[in-house]
Parts: structure tokens; C-alpha cells; sequence
């Protein structure tokens, strides 16, 4: 019998936290998407401290009345890259959290590279 879906994603999960580690210089941007919602934040594994976070539950994402999820990710995206440039970080590694490179998460990235983060 195959994998279910979270036991699938839990051991790519795995397999790229393995590779990826955030620093104070170059943090990690983790991702976590849920049905409705979409999370993301900038976490600096030597200390285990969040330094910045946004999400689609925020108070400017919702008052943006966007129509679909992948709008929404794509907002949450760039005004996450606003935060961690007023933040004082340009550059980050990238960590889907096991999900593909497509659809939302893709969003997210984007619009994390159009508010002005490299990676």
C-alpha cells in the first residue's frame, strides 16, 4: 500500500530540511498551506526565532477582497517581501514545506521576489 498524502509530504519535508537551514544572514522562508489558508515566515534556525511572518488571515490581505486563493497567496507573497526588506533581509532560502512548486506556493514565491527578496 502506497503513502497517504501527509506521510508523502512529511518525508519530502524531511528530505529537504535536511539541505535547507536558515541563518541570521540568509533565514529560512517556510511555507505551510492549509485549504483556506496560507502561511509564511522567515525563521533563523541557529536561534529558532521567527523574524518575520505574514499570512492570509492578516488584516490588509483581507481587506484587499481578492477573489481566488492563488490571488491571495501572490499578495501574501509580496507583502511578506515588504516586511523582511523593512526588516533589513534581502536574501533568503526557500522552503515549500514539502508541497510542489506549483499553483499557490509558486504565487507565494513570486510575490515574494516581486516585494524585493532573492533566492
Amino acid at each position: 500500500m502506497g503513502l497517504t498524502k501527509l506521510e508523502r509530504r512529511d518525508r519530502i519535508r524531511r528530505r529537504i530540511r535536511k539541505i535547507i537551514t536558515g541563518t541570521s544572514t540568509k533565514p529560512r522562508l517556510s511555507v505551510f498551506r492549509s485549504n483556506k489558508e496560507i502561511y509564511a515566515q522567515l525563521i533563523d534556525d541557529q536561534t529558532g526565532k521567527t523574524l518575520v511572518a505574514a499570512s492570509s488571515r492578516d488584516k490588509e490581505t483581507q481587506a484587499a477582497k481578492l477573489n481566488t486563493k492563488i490571488e491571495i497567496a501572490a499578495h501574501v507573497g509580496k507583502r511578506f517581501g515588504e516586511l523582511a526588506i523593512k526588516a533589513g533581509i534581502n536574501e533568503i532560502n526557500f522552503d515549500r514545506g514539502g508541497y510542489l512548486y506549483h499553483g499557490r506556493i509558486k504565487a507565494l514565491a513570486d510575490g515574494a521576489r516581486e516585494g524585493g527578496l532573492k533566492f
